[in-house]
């Protein structure tokens, strides 16, 4: 079994209350996971954190469609516990974004749904493997940078939908993970620069939370970085 180098953290930020994000490394079964709480509804830190919690007990197996079919079964059933306990706090909203990353046989299989992302870094070069499930800001906002309105999330609609994709793994590949709390004040060359520069996972996260906290870290920050073995 290959051993990938990883590393992860999440902090309040400068500005919330609470940190309404999770994360989970399941370095042994090369499972990696973050979770945003959708801020301004209910319990976000309730949501994410029964993300984590859920997917830290499954059981993945070495065969790639068993283990995607097992986070996908753990997944479901936390979007129906959410929707029961919103109905029954009476609240319009329990909810959280997830992006997750599992590799298998050389291969990161991508799974998500909301606007947490997962990024690739090979070659010099980093491009974004996921999808935002969110309407961009109107031309001319003032919201946050990165900031949108999501259209998908853990939770939220009657129907989950969770986003898949497989990209295969070189020996230069870093695969970082991260809430919106990072590309809030972080441009993806920046991001670039400090994958490149950093001599370990741990360096990097090290580099990203300087970055974001010096900036003023406007909301949670959470990030996973995992590096491909050489």
């Amino acid at each position: 079994m290959s051993v990938f180098q990883s590393a992860g953290r999440t902090d309040l930020g400068k500005v919330r209350k609470r940190n309404e994000d999770a994360i989970l490394s399941r370095d042994d079964a090369r499972l990696w996971v973050v979770a945003d709480g959708l801020g301004g509804h209910s319990a976000g830190d309730v949501a994410s954190a029964l993300i984590a919690e859920r997917l830290a007990a499954i059981e993945v197996g070495s065969s790639a469609p068993d283990a995607v079919d097992a986070i996908d079964d753990a997944l479901l059933a936390v979007h129906e516990e959410l929707r029961l306990l919103a109905q029954q706090r009476r609240v319009d909203l329990i909810g959280s974004t997830v992006a997750l990353t599992l590799i298998r046989d050389g291969v990161g299989l991508c799974g998500w749904v909301g606007d947490s992302r997962v990024y690739c870094y090979e070659g010099g070069q980093l491009r974004q493997l996921t999808v935002d499930h969110a309407h961009a800001p109107p031309l001319g906002s003032t919201s946050q940078a990165g900031a949108g309105v999501l259209t998908r999330a853990i939770g939220a609609d009657q129907v989950l939908s969770i986003d898949w994709l497989a990209v295969a793994l070189k020996a230069d590949t870093q695969l970082l993970l991260c809430t919106d709390g990072v590309n809030k004040e972080m441009s993806d060359q920046e991001l670039a620069e400090v994958l490149g520069a950093a001599s370990s996972a741990e360096a990097a996260i090290d580099d990203i939370f300087a970055c974001c906290l010096a900036r003023g870290a406007r909301d949670n920050v959470s990030a996973i970085v995992i590096r491909a073995p050489v």
